[in-house]
């Protein structure tokens, strides 16, 4: 039976992913990824320029898919809601393709040689990032975050918080962070965790 070339090309990258994801980027040789995929190498060839374009491919669509997901989830009337969405959504995607997302982390701290030299994805990191930049924007501009941080140094401290825990939920099966998380990591982001101020009662029997 003669695959269709859509087929091919989704047959092998989910052959690289797992290969890639277990072995390494280095460590995968394109003949384990075509007796994988169960395809011939000129098939590869077809689709992927080499071994580095298919890992290319990879590492932009799982940016592509976080931006889809931070996309699809941000709805809500106010920040608060918006940002628990965006975790919960996160949560749920990084649980169902591990693979997929511990490619994109690694390629962040990966040595010479275990990349391809000219892998590029810096473009895609920062969409990513602006479109949470930008909610934290229209936040502050509609008086529901402080004017005294600068909206993107906010959009940095959520994001790092954001991806601490998307690696701890990869790095730890047991760990999987849900709604209640998500609702706690945001209340810590937004309303800190400094003692509260002393009430007025408080303060007037201190004065006593």
């Amino acid at each position: 039976m003669v695959k269709d070339v859509a087929d091919t090309r989704q047959l092998i990258l989910r052959a690289a992913l797992k290969r890639f994801a277990d072995a390494g980027y280095a460590a995968t040789s394109v003949q384990q990824i075509v007796d994988d995929a169960q395809v011939s190498k000129p098939a590869l060839y077809y689709h992927f320029k080499d071994k580095a374009g298919l890992f290319q491919a990879l590492v932009h669509q799982a940016h592509d898919e976080r931006y889809r997901v931070l996309s699809e989830a941000a709805h809500g009337e106010n920040l608060p809601a918006q940002l628990e969405n965006i975790l919960v959504a996160l949560f749920s995607f990084f649980r169902e393709h591990r693979e997929l997302m511990r490619i994109a982390f690694a390629t962040m701290f990966a040595a010479p040689g275990e990349v391809p030299a000219n892998l590029d994805y810096s473009d895609k990191c920062e969409r990513n990032f602006e479109f949470i930049h930008t909610l934290f924007k229209r936040a502050q501009k509609n008086g529901d975050v402080s004017r005294r941080f600068d909206c993107q140094d906010m959009a940095f401290g959520f994001y790092g918080m954001a991806n601490f825990y998307l690696v701890g939920h990869l790095v730890c099966p047991d760990c999987n962070p849900d709604q209640t998380v998500a609702k706690k990591v945001v209340e810590l982001f937004l309303a800190g965790a400094g003692a509260e101020p002393a009430t007025a009662k408080t303060k007037i029997r201190r004065k006593k």
